[in-house]
């Protein structure tokens, strides 16, 4: 699709707010809602950044502290996963504003961000990854080698 002739440099879609994700987000977050949720895509060949808004109200004792915590002990122990916030989250920032989609290009990496206002109540959950390597084709790697016996990130970057 991207190679695919003339398109937008940027796109968001999503607009209806019923994305296919949704149920599952809510399922394994917890959340007794569904959050918004309104991905975009770019005009580069691989990476992508995905946002979800929450408000503290819709959880119970919530601060960037405890949704980075929460984050960092599910994925413990989960080779290329990194959460970042606070001051690491905003290092990986251009410029100090600008979060780059292709951040991880050729890498089979994923960075989970928590940008949060505690004083507001609000935070903003972000990850970005190759969507070629962290996507369909890291995973089939990934797979072939738990199948076969392999150490699981063998061929990944």
């Amino acid at each position: 699709m991207y190679e695919e002739g003339p398109h937008e440099p940027w796109g968001a879609y999503g607009f209806n707010l019923r994305h296919k994700h949704l149920p599952e987000m809510a399922r394994w977050s917890g959340l007794t809602h569904p959050p918004v949720f309104c991905p975009s895509v770019a005009d580069f060949a691989q990476g992508m950044v995905v946002q979800v808004p929450l408000h503290y109200s819709q959880m119970s004792g919530a601060s960037a502290a405890t949704l980075a915590a929460a984050l960092r002990d599910r994925y413990a122990g989960e080779a290329g996963v990194e959460v970042l916030c606070g001051a690491q989250a905003e290092a990986a920032l251009e410029r100090g504003a600008f979060l780059r989609a292709d951040g991880l290009a050729g890498r089979d990496g994923l960075q989970l961000f928590v940008f949060a206002d505690d004083e507001r109540g609000t935070a903003l959950l972000v990850a970005r990854l190759d969507n070629l390597g962290k996507g369909a084709s890291g995973a089939a790697v990934q797979n072939l080698n738990l199948s076969l016996g392999l150490e699981e990130r063998i061929g990944l970057v």
